[in-house]
């Protein structure tokens, strides 16, 4: 993996390299091994959050990971185009649109003891900024070569805060195109459906049951690409223990080895139908 800076990145996606990066603040990956109609992506995967913020911070760092997405990046790592997050989503938050990106509170709790200097504030901003900018690059490319893409937009959320039965999987769709992309989404949500995962864990999905896709990185692809699916799959975290912070590596990997055959044979089947 190399480090580039975010103009060498948009540089190599537009002369179609191949290649591994990490863009040169650390603020995110990307992984091209071959341009196929299709990515995936993690905006909440990370967990960094830079030093300087930390005295200003009110909540603690298991209650910074409890509203991450862990693992969502290892879901999804074996396929060929990959972008995710590095940074926690309490420095800024890549799912939000920039004039909210950066919470004032979080969860119901006041997210810093004193307002956040303005200079800090930019430094965040400026990174998220150079995320999109690699993003529409990558898209204009996709949509350039292959004419359609599907976007694969991979989150979690912490199911037992809900007080009803929720789904293992969860899509949101009410900001794409329904009427065109009606099949897709359905035959995406029978997929999930059938994850294997272990014999105490049911896998269950549903469409706009317990999130809607609403997020900034659906909208931001959707509004500007008019032939890209944007699919916001929300996992819910039965892959880890939200309590005790500890990880259950073998659903990861169970979940992983599933995605990396049934989630490109979604993208073939997505690009076959509507390509012409």
């Amino acid at each position: 993996m190399k480090k580039l800076a975010v103009d060498e990145i948009i540089a190599k996606i537009k002369n179609e390299e191949v290649f591994e990066a990490v863009s040169n603040d650390y603020s995110f990956t990307i992984k091209i091994e071959k341009y196929v109609p299709y990515v995936c992506g993690a905006v909440h995967d990370g967990h960094q959050f830079r030093k300087e913020l930390w005295k200003n911070c009110t909540h603690t760092e298991y209650e910074r990971w409890y509203e991450e997405d862990p693992a969502t990046k290892e879901m999804i790592k074996n396929h060929s185009i990959v972008i995710a997050g590095c940074d926690s989503r309490f420095e800024y938050d890549l799912n939000r649109a920039p004039e909210t990106a950066i919470y004032n509170d979080a969860w119901g709790k006041k997210l810093w003891y004193n307002t956040l200097p303005q200079t800090m504030r930019e430094k965040s901003l400026h990174k998220h900024s150079n995320f999109y900018k690699v993003v529409e690059a990558l898209l204009t490319k996709l949509e350039t070569l292959f004419g359609v893409c599907v976007v694969y937009d991979m989150h979690s959320y912490n199911w037992k805060r809900w007080d009803r039965e929720v789904p293992t999987w969860n899509i949101g769709t009410a900001n794409v195109d329904t009427n065109r992309f009606k099949n897709d989404i359905e035959l995406w949500r029978s997929i999930l459906e059938k994850t294997p995962l272990s014999n105490s864990i049911k896998s269950t999905s549903k469409i706009n049951d317990t999130f809607k896709g609403n997020g900034y990185f659906l909208k931001f692809i959707t509004q500007k690409f008019k032939n890209t699916l944007v699919l916001a799959t929300e996992i819910a975290k039965i892959y880890c223990n939200e309590s005790t912070q500890i990880m259950y590596p073998e659903v990861v990997v169970a979940i992983e080895k599933y995605l990396h055959t049934e989630l490109k044979n979604h993208a073939a089947i997505f690009y076959q139908k509507h390509k012409s």
